[in-house]
């Protein structure tokens, strides 16, 4: 008697093959699954039942997967090969969710994606009849009695679909097997020998902690590609979890999401799993097995839930206190993951104490007196001044440097941030970012009379500047090679970024940006004169006024270039006239 699916099976592996599943590979895992709950399921009933899985390719191209498992009567047979979501009969019938690997009643049509046609030869181990089940890549499936079995169990044939043979070949079903059952409790064996090892590395006995250790790292180099720097055990009961992080020996990228090998009551389910670590925990990579978080259709990810956010906050908890005690008894060892991990560690001190003082202890920043500890930084100067950028940290570091002025450079991914935290270390510590307006008071005036020989210069200076919002001081410095110095005020910076912000807005956002008031400017910037510099000395004194309105021009040009300052079209400009204007002038 021929029997219709309750599916449109074209469309089903359709589905399947192009949507479900990354890839057609995993037909091998569905029939290890429907084995290894075939086999747990008879173990439940009957504890000294034997548990293996035979799996094998005949001449003919014939792949043949037998399990010594419970066995399927002629009415399980209907519920669980030929309906889709069956979790509930499944359940009915004695197949509980927790102790299985399967929960969505995919199970068998799965193997549709490398096999036109799929027979199915069980035996249950409750009634001891026979049936075979022999379905088609048409929808069609037939069910017929015997033939007889000499134990309870199950053999399911697939036949390959033209141009899949390459996914039955014996030495691609072995390496599947072995990837996919690594880990599996029962014996799997393929064409004769058996593939899985057994218990999880991290699970298995050692003679004692180094060892372990040992046998560890040599596994996590395996499963990176590379010598890992450390590993850290991992546990969350109320996930079923345990597994190891291996803390990666080459840099990782602060954006690259973390990938994660896992297991599912210790069958593989990928190598590229996303969401068991906290973004901070970039730098490692776990290898774990779950007993209790909720897979998808697919079992390639885990549901975004509270239990997964749980576990996630506790796995990275783990991280942290292993960190920490590396800081207490081998700070050798934490020097060297700082050095290739730093990015990491500084973002999870953004919002954790312990790991702040690991930075503020271990992790070198730029001064302007060099590299150096943000702890000896502080020992150094009670007001801890930091840049936003790279550019202005260069621009100013020579030039607070000579004024005593400590300056870190606050322009790298998280350095700002960290030093704005610093006040939770030490609540003696003022922590500020660099006012230019004060620098430029820090500046001693010239003389009387420098300022009387200068006057009219300085009236050329600030026709020249005014066009471009800005105004000229002379002031005398160190060092002395530092001709000119473009400042910008932090009110003026604001004003200005909230302007720009505005003009490139629209609609609801260029109506909420207008509701807010610019930052009321202290003063103009400023384009500071060094009169200590030769240079300048000599142009103060220039009775030309056209040459030493280029002279203006060249230096307020290259002082914006030198400080990284974007050149505006009218910048662009000047930069383009005083350089001609000087080139005629020099060649007369």
């Amino acid at each position: 008697m021929q029997h219709s699916f309750q599916v449109n099976l074209g469309g089903m592996v359709d589905l399947l093959s192009h949507h479900l599943y990354n890839s057609p590979r995993v037909y091998l895992r569905e029939l290890l699954q429907n084995a290894v709950d075939a086999i747990t399921a008879r173990r439940a009933v009957e504890p000294g039942a034997p548990g293996a899985v035979q799996i094998d390719v005949d001449d003919e191209g014939l792949l043949h997967c037998r399990d010594t498992g419970l066995g399927l009567t002629e009415e399980q047979v209907h519920e669980f090969l030929a309906t889709i979501g069956q979790s509930s009969k499944r359940d009915d019938l004695g197949f509980a969710r927790h102790d299985f690997i399967g929960q969505f009643g995919i199970g068998l049509l799965s193997c549709f994606m490398v096999a036109d046609a799929i027979t199915v030869h069980t035996r249950s181990a409750d009634t001891g009849d026979s049936v075979t089940w022999q379905g088609f890549a048409d929808g069609s499936y037939t069910l017929t009695p015997g033939p007889e079995r000499d134990e309870p169990g199950t053999t399911v044939t697939l036949r390959p679909r033209p141009g899949s043979n390459h996914w039955l070949d014996p030495a691609t079903v072995a390496e599947l097997a072995r990837e996919f059952g690594e880990f599996l409790p029962v014996e799997i064996h393929c064409g004769g020998e058996q593939v899985n090892a057994g218990e999880p590395p991290w699970e298995a006995e050692y003679a004692n902690g180094e060892e372990r250790r040992q046998a560890l790292l040599a596994y996590g180099r395996a499963v990176l590609g590379e010598a890992p720097l450390d590993v850290v055990d991992l546990a969350a009961p109320e996930a079923g979890l345990t597994g190891v992080a291996f803390v990666r020996g080459s840099t990782a990228r602060p954006t690259e999401a973390g990938r994660h090998r896992v297991y599912l009551k210790r069958m593989f389910i990928g190598d590229d799993i996303e969401g068991l670590l906290p973004e901070w925990g970039f730098f490692a990579r776990c290898v774990v097995d779950t007993r209790e978080l909720r897979p998808t259709a697919s079992r390639e990810r885990f549901f975004e839930d509270d239990l997964l956010a749980a576990t996630r906050e506790v796995l990275g908890g783990q991280i942290r206190q292993w960190l920490m005690r590396l800081a207490a008894i081998d700070p050798e060892r934490l020097a060297a993951l700082l050095a290739v991990h730093r990015s990491g560690v500084m973002a999870l001190a953004l919002h954790d104490d312990d790991a702040l003082r690991l930075v503020d202890r271990y992790i070198e920043f730029e001064t302007n007196q060099g590299l150096m500890t943000l702890e000896e930084f502080r020992r150094r100067h009670p007001v801890v001044r930091y840049t936003s950028s790279v550019d202005e940290f260069r621009q100013l570091a020579k030039v607070t440097a000579a004024q005593g002025i400590g300056l870190i450079n606050g322009g790298y991914v998280h350095a700002a941030e960290i030093v704005l935290r610093l006040g939770r270390l030490d609540p003696d510590t003022t922590v500020a970012r660099l006012d230019t307006d004060d620098l430029v008071m820090s500046f001693e005036p010239v003389d009387d009379a420098v300022a009387a020989a200068s006057r009219g210069f300085l009236d050329t200076a600030r026709a020249v500047l005014e066009p471009h919002g800005c105004e000229p001081v002379l002031r005398e410095f160190e060092p002395a090679s530092l001709s000119v110095l473009y400042m910008e005020g932090e009110a003026h910076r604001q004003a200005k970024d909230l302007s720009a912000a505005t003009e490139q807005a629209e609609g609801a956002w260029a109506a909420a940006l207008s509701m807010f008031d610019a930052p009321a400017v202290a003063q103009l910037p400023q384009l500071v004169f060094n009169h200590r510099n030769p240079l300048v000395k000599r142009m103060v004194t220039v009775d030309d006024p056209s040459l030493a309105g280029l002279a203006v021009e060249a230096l307020y040009s290259h002082a914006l270039l030198t400080g990284g300052h974007p050149l505006s079209s009218a910048a662009t400009a000047t930069l383009n006239r005083s350089f001609l204007g000087l080139l005629e002038r020099s060649i007369r």
